[in-house]
């Protein structure tokens, strides 16, 4: 609907209003965080999850709508950590925010990361005295 043909009310100007503080609350910089540099070269970047929901409602009563109007709204924003972003030395990794593993598939599935790099690294040290 076009704005300039959108018919003012106070509901109307509710909802604006509890949207524009959502939105205020929630972008880019909430989803992907803003760098951060540690001493040694380290940059860390935030990453998050972000869920929201919003509702509202009103009600005209009488023939002079702003004189007798009531209504409300309301919004909830949650938001999760779920990584960083790891960058060292031209090397990116991502290093998960995650609740403990419970069992031992989970922990068996956070294990495989750094089982793959440490046969990597076998792999590449066997390879480079073998051409030695």
């Amino acid at each position: 609907m076009d704005n300039t043909m959108e018919k003012k009310s106070p509901l109307t100007d509710l909802m604006r209003s509890t949207m524009e503080k959502i939105h205020e609350m929630v972008d880019t910089n909430t989803i992907v965080g803003q760098p951060i540099t540690t001493p040694d070269g380290v940059t860390l970047i935030p990453i998050s999850k972000v869920s929201f929901g919003f509702g509202s409602g009103g009600g005209d009563y009488g023939k002079a709508p702003k004189e007798n109007f009531g209504g409300g709204s309301g919004a909830g924003v949650k938001i999760d950590p779920v990584a960083f972003l790891v960058i060292k030395d031209g090397a990116t990794r991502v290093l998960p925010v995650a609740v403990p593993p419970v069992s031992t598939l989970d922990r068996v599935v956070e294990m495989v990361p750094d089982i793959m790099d440490k046969v990597e690294k076998y792999f590449d040290k066997k390879e480079a005295k073998e051409t030695d």
